[in-house]
């Protein structure tokens, strides 16, 4: 390239060539003059070269020096390397974007985009340049496709979705079919730009049907891939065939079906492998699985057992299991419709193949060959395709010759045999891969009518290497006939024909059997050994006759399209015999088949290029062009010699090429001023800018030829905005080397006045030293003098003091060990007296328990004698009874006077019994007060003994303390004596234990603080896990419910396409009339949300397209049907899993609760014991009626149960003293309960008797019906055994008259009359107690104050104590004054409402009362009185708020209230939410009057209308707002008035009374939150439609702040300028819509949370958009637009601000988008940078974080880009975040909504319906 030597100048950037590098950068140390032979350079990246570089260009050369390099020109031409682009330019989207455009230039480009920011796409012009990163990007999820779905291919960073995308508009636009040309040689990733470019499709367009066609076109791919990919030396899984596809689009432009075509398949890789390679994928897998019982029948084995499989010695894949992937590829097979059997017919033929390979062909003579009998591998291969093994022995080693009379069998020689051999088995693959390609078309192929398509073309490269072979690639448009010709021959001929003639054609120089073609990407050179008989490729008919004959029908069908072009022959040739065999030609055959089976492989290449050929010319190409970017399949490792030897190949740079010859930089008028404004002067720049461009630039560049003016752009040739960008930063540069010179000497000036100040301040302070040092040597001559004098004071007073302590110390040592003995010889005496009182207790309980068994031992014996005598006197009277009544049974007149006798004699018995009873309550009365006054004549005679051992004990410690005094004083002369050493001892002891209590006492103050900050910490924890478990149930209810909400989308999405398809049908088919009937499988929720019989238009309709659909695709709807019963199972289950977790969330804190309560069990001890005192009493009655069982089980057999015997009396004493017990018992109850209450009263938790608490479970024990009841269960199973003993079990024969049964009766009736009466007093117990303790609680309170007030006035003065008295008394007069006036308030109210009745009835009885006297009044009356003119009010009716209306109005009213109603007129003129109560009052009508019917119809008509009108006008977001906030409610007023105590707190009385009475509508109310949840969802959607084209201009491409941006260059793909033009969105316009979202919904009534739930959702959708777009465009990375985003941003939040929203949680969704700004504007250079970018980016992920440095792109020269160092440093620091890695925020996430309950104030009957609403059919009631 000869540029003008004015830009080769010093500091200048030029390419030179280098032989490992390709090309260096260097940079010119001295200016080039015309007429100089060489440059003088230096290399940028510091190395010096110590040999001499070999050129590139033949024009170079280079000689090297020790630091700089001379580089010589070459004298013919003259030419100049080339010059770099400035650094700006580097790294751009697209290469036309560049200012020069040349090799270099590009090369450069490709590697810093593809190794400095990880990016493998590059555009050139019309191309996409891939890279192949070999390794997995996350750049290809759903997310990404959804960034690039509708997206201009310029707007966003160049990708394979672009280049879809592209293809899919143009194909929807243009209404022309499309193709994408993926190229590229071996490894360079075609297969997988292709798969994408599918997956892509795929996922944009969807499927216009329920045959998942976008799923079977992506499981192709595993097919295909087994049977036709292969390892080669350059790639592990390379296409060895061309495969073009056809993605079928209907009308609507959704994916109906494809079309596989596949080219050039590489048959002979059937048969031969060279080094390092494998045959095709599927033999492998096979051999991989055989151990497979199905497999087992294909005789399979190792891969290295086999020829056909062997030959590259390298039958592993590093990373690939080969027996998951024919796991995969059968997947693939079911999925495609083929099935098992077919399968594994086709798993034959393979086999059959590997088997074929290893058939042995020896060699019999020179020219005939033979396969040994009985050859394993061809048994196996004729069992497994089902021929004879005689027939294809005979002609694998025979042929059959024709001559115009006769035919010949000839033999055939071991090579040509095997040739033959391996004939067949490439023939028989070609026909495997055709036939599954055939039913792969037709798995993939549609019924529905093809509108257009779009094809994927994956044709495989090939390498660049030294010789290749015929066919693999065909050089010549047609293969040379020669039948009797030689391989030398024929390259004798082509040397002849096209050595002089065509400049494309070469002879190599050392070789007469090769030539050399020069195609576009580079010279191939080939060898002609074999040449000619591999390029026939012909197949032994025979051979195919014997395949055609075989038994297994899948090879037969493989073989049916010749056998249609072909007639049967006659007789098969014999097996046996002589060799040569002559038969007559059959004349009839035609030569279709011979053509067929001798047609060439160049011939067949040929033919499928020209197809394709002509296919490609009907489409609009796009083109990608694929990298390998090294040999070694290295991850992001780039070769530049392999890298431009591609580019030069592929046509890259021949684009490059074209794009430079013409002008491939373009700027808008706008652009260039705002870039190159610095270049202007004031005076240049006019109003009009395209004037002020023109000017400029003619000044600036002064050939015209190198820029062109055009309407709204100018256009630029090569290398000018090079020279442009050079001007503008000498222009800078110079601008600040001016800034630096005034800054410079700012700072100098600075720097010496500074200093001038200093050394005026050193001065002043040097001087100000010295003097202070004076007076303080001055100071210090006094102080020497004052301190000498103190110090001889201190010594001396030290000596006293220490004379004086020593004196001290003796006296104290000595006083302390006389107090010491004293105290030990008291102890002594006192632990003795214990020791005495001990034992003498001990001895007198001892003597008292022996005399006490005794006596109750001597009790018994008397008692069981005198028992043995009452029982034998009861057996004698028994005997006698009996008898007596055997002897005079005709007495019973003198039994029922004895009876009567009886009775009396009881009655004075109980008479008497309760005499004895008084008298030993007396008695024991009595009895208890001589045992307290015997108990206290025992304490005073105890306490006066001991006063007499007290005594004794006086007179024996002061002898012994006389004992004592002698001698002490004997040694207080040897204590003198050694006290002056003790002395110091102490001393020191004293001091050292200072020294240990100081310790102690820190180390107590450390233990304490240690305690302290333990517990705090421990606090801390406990609220923290706390906080973090809360945290967690209601991130967890939170993910449930948006689970839910998912759902319910699922669910209304499949509604519609169901309806849709409903729709297409009915327009599409004419219902035929006849019966019709209701399917059975229909799902049962439809009656929740379809209409009914009313709608009959829409049933009708309904009906005939369910009609039609049946008809039509029956297992379509049955497929819908059961999905939706699917999702309401999932739903429901759904439902009850949040109910569950709400109700373990409650549970959790019922359980804090519990172990709170816990702590408070020591409070009951008393009560507990209490309690076990009652129950050894409870034990004691149980022992009593136990010998009372015992004396009536003696006596059963005697007459027991007779009145008046012993056993009767027994049970009557037993009775009566277990009623005394219970009246006992229940006086201790009710004191022990008192005692209770008082100490409940104390308690800290005041709680009621009737929580279920531990503490009210042990009061509950104590009461006394359970006593009771106790007590009776007890007597009753005492009489339950009598029964069982007695002869009948008869409860009333216990006596002949049932006395005893009365009795036990009357007991219970008392024992209930007890209980009742209990109950009742406890009852009015509690209630007094609890006034009571009211009482008390606030006359302490009153006490409290008063005490407090006294105590503060006490403090005060007696003026100020007056004072303060006084006032106190005014505050409680005004307090109870203002008590006062409260209730007087409220009587005057009562009585206001009380007049306001009475006046109603007033009113009700009087006219009650005048139309009785109208009545009763005469006609003649009526006219003889005069009629007067009354004024008479109207009065105003008492409206219940319910509106009437009749069955047949039902339609009218969801037609004018809903599916006809204008939210807009409705929302200015009406009261929020009118549709709503109106509805809701005609609902409490059908409640009301217990119509359930009428209640079921219309809140189904109501809710399908509401969809309805819904899915009519979902994109109008004032229809959508309007109802939401409506249904939301009705939902309210269905709660409000639902008589839930929940939802009735902020009720009115007035509205409890409009509460519904019949029905339970919770279920309904579950069914309209659904349906709100829908329509939000639906808002939601709107909302986003509404705002996403706003979002990337407004916060992204607009400049909000002018000036602030600067503007890059763009190539031939268009960028969306950052000025702002008429039409474009801004800020602002954001800002509008916004306000208008939310004002829309304030208008319409929607609740306040529920409108910060959707402002939340909108800045969520604007953060996540906005930085999706950023991690996507690289031209958005940059400093300054990081500054707009923050700005931008800033305006949001004062927009939340004044709305009142900052708390609703929006501002926090633009976090993520808010770090990311910040990340483009801090420093990116140190370690301490990468520290503060982890620690500030904690909401963004690692990939996020990584991509957008990666992406960082200086506007300016001054900008420094981010060092990959940098770059791995972050990726460090970030690898042990726990996070997703995935790149771009879900746009389509939508947060679960709730809507809480917000009680409406309005009345219902004030509500009044507008006459525009034309409801006049309503009636209030």
């Amino acid at each position: 390239l000869l540029l003008s030597h004015s830009r080769h100048n010093t500091f200048a950037r030029v390419w030179i060539p280098d032989a490992e590098e390709v090309w260096k950068s260097a940079e010119l140390t001295k200016d080039y003059k015309n007429g100089d032979s060489s440059l003088q350079l230096t290399l940028e990246d510091g190395s010096v070269r110590r040999r001499e570089l070999s050129c590139v260009l033949k024009c170079h050369t280079v000689n090297v020096f020790t630091h700089s390099i001379e580089h010589k020109l070459d004298p013919k031409t003259k030419n100049l390397p080339y010059l770099r682009n400035p650094d700006i330019l580097v790294g751009e989207n697209d290469l036309t974007a560049l200012s020069y455009l040349h090799e270099p230039a590009v090369l450069h480009n490709l590697k810093v985009r593809f190794i400095d920011s990880k990016l493998i796409y590059t555009y050139c012009g019309i191309v996409l340049v891939a890279i192949n990163p070999y390794e997995t990007l996350p750049i290809y999820g759903t997310d990404i496709i959804n960034a690039y779905s509708g997206q201009n291919m310029g707007d966003m960073d160049p990708h394979i979705f672009a280049v879809a995308e592209e293809a899919y508009k143009q194909m929807a636009r243009d209404e022309r079919n499309q193709s994408i040309i993926v190229s590229g040689e071996s490894g360079a990733g075609k297969t997988v730009s292709a798969k994408y470019a599918m997956r892509y499709f795929a996922t944009v367009s969807g499927s216009a049907s329920e045959a998942n066609v976008e799923e079977k076109v992506l499981a192709s791919n595993p097919i295909m891939e087994a049977i036709g990919n292969a390892k080669t030396t350059r790639n592990d899984n390379s296409s060895r065939f061309g495969k073009y596809i056809e993605i079928g689009f209907d009308n609507r432009y959704r994916i109906i079906g494809a079309n596989m075509r596949t080219y050039l398949l590489e048959k002979s890789r059937v048969v031969f492998q060279a080094d390092e390679e494998r045959n095709y994928h599927i033999f492998y897998q096979l051999c991989a699985s055989a151990h497979l019982p199905e497999l087992k029948a294909l005789k399979l084995s190792s891969a290295n057992d086999f020829l056909y499989t062997r030959q590259g010695r390298s039958p592993v894949i590093d990373g690939v299991d080969d027996t998951k992937e024919l796991c995969t590829t059968r997947n693939a097979f079911t999925l495609l419709g083929i099935n098992e059997s077919y399968q594994m017919g086709l798993f034959q033929v393979l086999a059959a193949i590997l088997h074929l390979g290893n058939v042995e062909i020896k060699d019999k003579d020179a020219d005939s060959s033979i396969i040994a009998p009985n050859n394993r591998h061809l048994m196996a291969f004729c069992d497994l395709v089902g021929v004879t093994y005689q027939d294809m022995s005979q002609w694998l080693c025979h042929r059959k010759l024709k001559t115009a009379m006769e035919t010949y069998i000839k033999p055939l020689p071991r090579l040509q045999a095997t040739n033959a051999r391996d004939a067949l088995a490439k023939h028989i693959y070609a026909k495997m891969f055709n036939w599954i390609v055939e039913h792969v078309n037709k798995a993939l192929i549609t019924s529905i009518k093809q509108h257009s398509f779009i094809g994927v073309l994956d044709i495989y490269g090939y390498g660049l290497v030294s010789f290749d072979h015929f066919f693999q690639l065909m050089p010549c448009p047609s293969p040379l006939q020669m039948p009797k010709g030689s391989d030398d021959s024929w390259a004798q001929k082509l040397y002849n024909t096209h050595l002089k003639t065509c400049s494309l054609f070469e002879k190599p120089r050392m070789s007469n059997r090769a030539f050399i073609i020069q195609h576009f990407a580079d010279k191939v050179e080939y060898q002609c050994d074999g040449f000619l008989e591999k390029n026939k490729d012909t197949v032994n008919e025979e051979q195919i006759n014997v395949m055609k004959a075989s038994k297994f029908d899948l090879l037969v069908e493989l073989f049916l399209d010749e056998e249609k072009a072909t007639s049967p022959v006659g007789q098969a040739p014999g097996t046996g015999g002589r060799t040569r065999l002559s038969v007559k030609p059959d004349k009839s055959r035609t030569s279709a088949t011979s053509k067929e089976h001798k047609k060439t492989v160049g011939c067949q290449f040929r033919n499928s290029l020209q197809i394709l050929m002509e296919t490609l010319n009907a489409t609009t190409p796009h083109y990608v062009r694929c990298i390998k970017p090294n040999d070694f399949k290295q991850p992001f490792s780039f070769d530049p010699k392999r890298a431009v030897q591609q580019l030069r190949a592929c046509g890259v740079l021949e684009t490059i090429r074209i794009s430079a010859a013409g002008f491939p930089s373009r700027w808008t008028y706008q652009e260039f001023f705002s870039r190159y404004r610095v270049l202007m002067k004031q005076k240049d720049v006019l109003p009009d800018k395209k004037m002020t461009c023109k000017n400029v630039l003619e000044k600036l560049v002064q050939d015209q030829d190198k820029y062109q003016f055009g309407k709204t752009k100018i256009f630029f040739r090569a290398g000018q905005v090079a020279y442009l960008e050079k001007l503008r930063a000498d222009k800078l540069r110079a601008a600040c080397i001016r800034i630096q010179k005034t800054i410079r000497c700012w700072l100098a000036r600075k720097k010496y006045l500074r200093k001038r100040s200093a050394a005026i301040t050193i001065q002043r302070f040097t001087r100000g030293y010295q003097a202070r040092c004076l007076v303080k040597f001055m100071r210090r001559t006094r102080a020497a003098t004052v301190i000498q004098k103190f110090q001889r004071m201190y010594v001396e007073r030290k000596r006293y003091r220490q004379k004086q302590a020593a004196a001290l110390a003796m006296q104290t040592i000595l006083r302390a060990y006389m107090a010491r003995q004293k105290y030990q010889a008291l102890l002594r005496e006192h632990k003795a007296l214990i020791i005495q009182k001990y034992v003498r207790g001990w001895l007198a309980r001892r003597w008292y328990k022996r005399c006490l068994r005794a006596i109750v031992y001597l009790q018994c014996c008397l008692r069981r004698m005198r028992a043995k005598r009452e029982l034998k006197k009861l057996k004698i009277e028994a005997r006698s009874v009996e008898h007596f009544k055997k002897l005079n049974i005709g007495m019973e007149n003198k039994i029922m006077q004895l009876q009567r006798k009886i009775d009396e004699q009881n009655k004075e018995n109980r008479v008497i019994s309760e005499k004895l009873i008084s008298l030993e309550t007396t008695h024991t009365a009595e009895s208890e007060r001589m045992r307290g006054e015997l108990s206290r004549l025992r304490g005073a005679e105890e306490e006066a003994r001991n006063n007499a051992n007290r005594v004794t004990s006086m007179l024996e410690e002061l002898e012994r303390l006389r004992r004592e005094l002698s001698i002490a004083q004997q040694e207080k002369k040897t204590i003198e004596d050694w006290a002056q050493t003790y002395r110091d001892e102490m001393e020191q002891m004293v001091a050292e234990l200072k020294d240990q209590n100081g310790l102690l006492k820190t180390e107590k103050n450390d233990l304490n603080r240690l305690i302290q900050e333990q517990s705090q910490q421990m606090t801390e924890k406990m609220a923290r896990a706390i906080t973090e478990q809360t945290q967690q149930l209601q991130m967890d209810l939170n993910e449930e419910r948006s689970h839910y909400q998912n759902l319910l989308t699922e669910h209304r999405r499949l509604e519609d396409k169901y309806d849709d398809l409903k729709e297409e049908m009915a327009s599409s088919n004419v219902a035929k009339p006849g019966h019709r009937r209701t399917d059975s499988t229909h799902s049962s929720n439809e009656s929740e949300y379809t209409y009914n019989s009313e709608f009959a238009e829409s049933e009708e309709g309904s009906r005939a397209a369910e009609d039609v659909t049946r008809g039509i695709d029956t297992s379509l709807t049955l497929k819908l049907q059961k999905r939706l019963t699917e999702l309401e199972q999932e739903k429901q289950s759904l439902r009850n899993e949040l109910e569950n977790k709400e109700e373990q969330f409650q549970r959790a804190r019922a359980r804090d609760d519990a172990e709170h309560k816990k702590a408070r069990g020591a409070e009951l001890e008393y009560e507990s014991l209490k309690r076990q005192e009652l129950e050894s009493e409870n034990k004691k009655l149980k022992h009593d009626l136990a010998e009372m069982r015992q004396s009536l089980l003696g006596n059963a057999a005697a007459g027991a149960g007779a009145p008046g015997s012993p056993a009767y009396k027994v049970l009557l004493d037993q009775l009566n003293a277990s009623c005394e017990e219970l009246e006992v018992r229940k006086e201790e109850v009710l004191i022990l309960r008192s005692q209770l209450v008082s100490q409940k009263e104390a308690m800290q938790h005041k709680e009621t008797m009737t929580e279920p608490s531990h503490y009210v479970e042990d009061v509950s024990k104590l009461k006394d019906s359970d006593e009771l009841n106790a007590s009776f269960s007890v007597l009753s199973s005492e009489f339950n055994s009598l029964s069982v003993l007695s002869p009948t079990p008869d409860f009333h024969k216990l006596n002949e008259d049932g006395e005893l049964w009365l009795v036990y009766q009357g007991l219970k009736e008392t024992n209930r009359l007890l209980e009742s009466q209990m109950q009742t007093q406890r009852r009015s117990y509690d209630n007094e107690m609890e006034a009571l303790r009211g009482e008390l609680q606030n006359v302490k309170e009153e006490n409290n104050r008063q005490q407090q007030l006294l105590a503060q006035n006490l403090q005060l003065p007696p003026e100020a104590r007056i004072e303060a008295s006084l006032q106190h008394e005014i505050t409680r007069l005004t307090n109870e004054n203002l008590d006062l006036m409260e209730q007087l308030e409220k009587q005057d109210r009562t009585i206001r409402k009380l007049k306001k009745q009475l006046k109603v009835y007033s009113k009700r009885i009087g006219e009650m009362g005048a139309g009785q006297t109208e009545g009763q009044t005469s006609p003649g009356q009526m006219v003889d009185e005069p009629i007067r003119p009354v004024n008479i009010p109207r009065r105003e009716k008492d409206f219940q708020g319910m509106l009437e209306y009749k069955k047949e109005d039902e339609l009218k009213l969801v037609k004018n209230l809903i599916l006809e109603l204008k939210p807009r007129g409705v929302a200015v003129n009406l009261i929020p939410g009118l549709p709503a109560y109106i509805l809701f009052m005609c609902l409490r009508h059908a409640d009301y009057v217990n119509d359930d019917q009428k209640v079921r119809t219309l809140l189904t008509s109501i809710i399908n209308s509401i969809k309805k009108i819904l899915k009519k006008r979902g994109d109008d977001f004032e229809t959508v707002s309007f109802w939401l906030s409506n249904t939301c409610r009705f939902l309210h007023c269905l709660k409000q008035y639902s008589g839930d105590e929940a939802f009735m707190k902020h009720n009115t009385s007035r509205q409890n009374e409009h509460s519904l009475s019949n029905f339970d509508l919770a279920e309904y109310r579950q069914v309209i939150s659904d349906l709100a949840i829908q329509i939000y969802q639906q808002l939601i959607k709107c909302m986003e439609n509404i705002l996403q084209p706003m979002i990337v201009s407004g916060m992204l491409e607009h400049e909000t702040i002018q000036g602030v941006s600067g503007v890059k260059p763009t190539g031939l793909r268009k960028r969306t300028s950052s000025i702002a033009d008429e039409g474009t969105y801004t800020l602002d316009s954001i800002l509008r819509q916004l306000g208008s979202f939310h004002s829309t919904m304030c208008q319409h009534g929607t609740d306040p949370e529920l409108i910060k739930q959707v402002v939340k959702q909108q800045f969520y959708i604007i953060g996540a958009v906005t930085l999706n777009n950023l991690l996507l465009r690289k031209d958005m990375c940059s400093w300054s637009k990081g500054m707009q985003i923050r700005y931008n941003v800033s305006q949001l939040e004062e927009w939340l601000r004044d709305k009142s929203l900052m708390l609703c949680g929006a501002k926090e969704t633009l976090e993520p988008l808010i770090q990311a700004a910040q990340l483009l504007q801090v420093k990116k250079k140190t370690d301490e940078d990468a520290e503060a970018i982890c620690s500030m980016c904690h909401a963004l992920t690692t990939s996020q974080i990584v991509k957008v440095l990666n992406l960082y792109t200086p506007v300016n020269e001054f900008e420094e880009r981010v060092s990959v160092a940098f770059i791995r440093t972050i990726q460090t620091r970030l690898r042990d975040r726990c996070e997703t890695p995935q790149l771009l925020m879900d746009t389509k996430m939508i947060y679960p909504v709730t809507f809480p309950f917000n009680p409406s104030s309005l009345a219902l009957e004030t509500i009044q319906i507008p006459s525009s609403l034309n409801l006049g059919f309503l009636t209030r009631v």
